[in-house]
Protein backbone atom coordinates (compact mmCIF):
# COMPACT_ATOMS: atom_id res chain seq x y z
CA UNK A 1 0.00 0.00 0.00
CA UNK A 2 1.28 3.53 -0.95
CA UNK A 3 1.56 5.96 1.47
CA UNK A 4 -0.36 8.58 -0.24
CA UNK A 5 -3.05 5.63 -0.35
CA UNK A 6 -4.46 7.36 2.56
CA UNK A 7 -3.63 11.09 1.50
CA UNK A 8 -6.17 12.55 0.01
CA UNK A 9 -6.14 16.30 -1.73
CA UNK A 10 -8.98 18.89 -1.81
CA UNK A 11 -9.33 21.97 -3.71
CA UNK A 12 -11.92 24.27 -4.83
CA UNK A 13 -12.61 27.61 -5.90
CA UNK A 14 -14.43 30.08 -4.14
CA UNK A 15 -17.98 28.51 -4.93
CA UNK A 16 -17.04 25.17 -2.89
CA UNK A 17 -14.50 27.34 -0.80
CA UNK A 18 -16.80 27.10 2.28
CA UNK A 19 -17.72 22.93 1.86
CA UNK A 20 -14.09 22.46 1.09
CA UNK A 21 -13.46 23.68 4.73
CA UNK A 22 -15.77 21.41 6.03
CA UNK A 23 -15.42 18.51 4.25
CA UNK A 24 -11.76 19.04 5.06
CA UNK A 25 -12.75 18.74 8.90
CA UNK A 26 -15.09 15.66 8.37
CA UNK A 27 -11.74 13.38 6.86
CA UNK A 28 -9.24 14.26 9.31
CA UNK A 29 -12.01 13.75 11.68
CA UNK A 30 -12.05 10.32 10.03
CA UNK A 31 -8.14 9.80 10.52
CA UNK A 32 -7.67 10.38 6.45
CA UNK A 33 -4.59 12.53 6.07
CA UNK A 34 -5.21 15.83 3.97
CA UNK A 35 -3.47 18.21 1.33
CA UNK A 36 -5.14 21.26 1.17
CA UNK A 37 -4.48 22.31 -2.15
CA UNK A 38 -6.75 25.89 -1.95
CA UNK A 39 -8.31 28.08 -2.61
CA UNK A 40 -7.63 29.57 1.09
CA UNK A 41 -10.74 32.32 0.98
CA UNK A 42 -13.94 33.22 -0.76
CA UNK A 43 -12.16 35.65 -3.47
CA UNK A 44 -13.20 34.52 -6.74
CA UNK A 45 -10.31 32.59 -8.29
CA UNK A 46 -10.88 30.22 -11.86
CA UNK A 47 -11.47 26.19 -11.11
CA UNK A 48 -9.33 24.70 -13.06
CA UNK A 49 -6.16 26.23 -11.72
CA UNK A 50 -7.45 23.98 -8.34
CA UNK A 51 -8.70 20.79 -9.87
CA UNK A 52 -4.78 20.79 -11.82
CA UNK A 53 -3.10 20.72 -8.53
CA UNK A 54 -4.93 18.04 -7.18
CA UNK A 55 -4.65 15.98 -10.54
CA UNK A 56 -0.99 16.71 -10.47
CA UNK A 57 -0.89 15.72 -6.80
CA UNK A 58 -2.15 12.24 -8.36
CA UNK A 59 -0.07 11.77 -10.88
CA UNK A 60 3.13 12.57 -9.12
CA UNK A 61 2.16 10.02 -6.29
CA UNK A 62 2.11 12.71 -3.53
CA UNK A 63 -2.18 11.93 -2.69
CA UNK A 64 -4.21 8.70 -3.28
CA UNK A 65 -7.18 10.63 -4.32
CA UNK A 66 -8.82 13.83 -4.65
CA UNK A 67 -12.31 16.02 -3.59
CA UNK A 68 -12.61 18.74 -6.01
CA UNK A 69 -15.29 21.24 -5.79
CA UNK A 70 -16.58 24.53 -7.83
CA UNK A 71 -19.92 26.29 -7.57
CA UNK A 72 -21.89 23.04 -9.47
CA UNK A 73 -18.79 20.62 -9.53
CA UNK A 74 -19.10 20.43 -13.28
CA UNK A 75 -16.07 22.85 -14.59
CA UNK A 76 -13.67 21.35 -12.49
CA UNK A 77 -14.54 18.23 -13.16
CA UNK A 78 -14.37 18.53 -17.18
CA UNK A 79 -11.05 19.89 -15.92
CA UNK A 80 -9.59 17.44 -13.99
CA UNK A 81 -11.23 15.20 -17.09
CA UNK A 82 -8.97 16.18 -19.53
CA UNK A 83 -5.54 14.24 -18.56
CA UNK A 84 -5.02 10.64 -18.94
CA UNK A 85 -5.33 8.39 -15.35
CA UNK A 86 -7.56 10.74 -14.03
CA UNK A 87 -11.13 9.54 -13.35
CA UNK A 88 -12.94 12.63 -12.09
CA UNK A 89 -16.53 11.98 -11.05
CA UNK A 90 -19.27 14.42 -10.70
CA UNK A 91 -21.46 13.06 -7.84
CA UNK A 92 -24.76 14.06 -6.43
CA UNK A 93 -25.98 11.26 -4.04
CA UNK A 94 -24.54 8.06 -2.72
CA UNK A 95 -25.19 5.64 -5.38
CA UNK A 96 -23.89 7.92 -8.29
CA UNK A 97 -20.80 8.24 -5.08
CA UNK A 98 -20.74 4.18 -4.91
CA UNK A 99 -21.11 3.39 -8.44
CA UNK A 100 -18.58 6.42 -10.07
CA UNK A 101 -15.71 3.86 -7.69
CA UNK A 102 -17.14 0.44 -7.82
CA UNK A 103 -17.11 0.28 -11.92
CA UNK A 104 -14.63 3.25 -12.68
CA UNK A 105 -12.25 3.54 -9.90
CA UNK A 106 -12.72 7.40 -9.78
CA UNK A 107 -9.67 8.60 -8.12
CA UNK A 108 -11.53 12.21 -8.01
CA UNK A 109 -14.81 12.48 -6.22
CA UNK A 110 -16.39 16.24 -7.30
CA UNK A 111 -19.37 18.25 -6.35
CA UNK A 112 -20.83 21.29 -6.30
CA UNK A 113 -20.51 23.44 -2.89
CA UNK A 114 -23.46 25.49 -4.31
CA UNK A 115 -25.53 22.59 -5.04
CA UNK A 116 -24.77 20.04 -2.09
CA UNK A 117 -25.35 20.21 1.08
CA UNK A 118 -23.04 19.37 4.25
CA UNK A 119 -25.12 16.49 5.39
CA UNK A 120 -24.94 15.16 1.26
CA UNK A 121 -21.45 15.81 0.80
CA UNK A 122 -20.84 13.49 4.25
CA UNK A 123 -22.83 10.51 2.72
CA UNK A 124 -20.97 11.24 -0.81
CA UNK A 125 -17.92 11.18 0.57
CA UNK A 126 -18.16 8.31 3.14
CA UNK A 127 -19.77 6.30 0.22
CA UNK A 128 -17.28 7.23 -2.14
CA UNK A 129 -14.36 6.05 0.23
CA UNK A 130 -15.84 3.13 1.65
CA UNK A 131 -16.53 1.78 -2.04
CA UNK A 132 -13.79 -1.02 -3.56
CA UNK A 133 -13.41 -0.68 -7.04
CA UNK A 134 -14.72 -3.89 -8.57
CA UNK A 135 -12.14 -4.86 -11.23
CA UNK A 136 -12.92 -7.45 -14.19
CA UNK A 137 -14.64 -5.69 -17.12
CA UNK A 138 -14.76 -2.79 -15.56
CA UNK A 139 -10.63 -2.13 -15.34
CA UNK A 140 -10.93 -3.10 -18.79
CA UNK A 141 -13.30 -0.79 -19.69
CA UNK A 142 -11.25 2.72 -18.09
CA UNK A 143 -7.89 0.95 -19.30
CA UNK A 144 -9.73 1.83 -23.21
CA UNK A 145 -10.35 5.23 -21.76
CA UNK A 146 -6.80 5.99 -20.81
CA UNK A 147 -5.93 4.01 -24.18
CA UNK A 148 -8.00 6.51 -26.37
CA UNK A 149 -6.99 9.43 -24.48
CA UNK A 150 -3.13 8.85 -25.15
CA UNK A 151 -3.45 7.88 -28.79
CA UNK A 152 -5.80 10.98 -29.47
CA UNK A 153 -2.91 12.95 -28.08
CA UNK A 154 -0.24 11.50 -29.88
CA UNK A 155 -1.86 11.68 -33.01
CA UNK A 156 -3.37 15.09 -32.39
CA UNK A 157 0.27 16.29 -31.52
CA UNK A 158 2.09 14.40 -34.21
CA UNK A 159 -0.18 16.15 -36.72
CA UNK A 160 -0.01 19.98 -35.15
CA UNK A 161 4.12 19.22 -35.25
CA UNK A 162 3.64 18.75 -39.32
CA UNK A 163 1.51 22.20 -39.56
Amino acid sequence: MNKADNTIGVASDHGGFHLKLKITEFLKEDNYQVVDYGTNNGDSVDYPDYAYKVVMGILNNEIGRGIIMCGTGIGISITANRFPGIRAALCWDEYSAKMSKEHNNANILAFGGRTTDFETATKIVSAWLNTQFESGRHLRRIEKIDDLAINFWSKYLKNKEGV
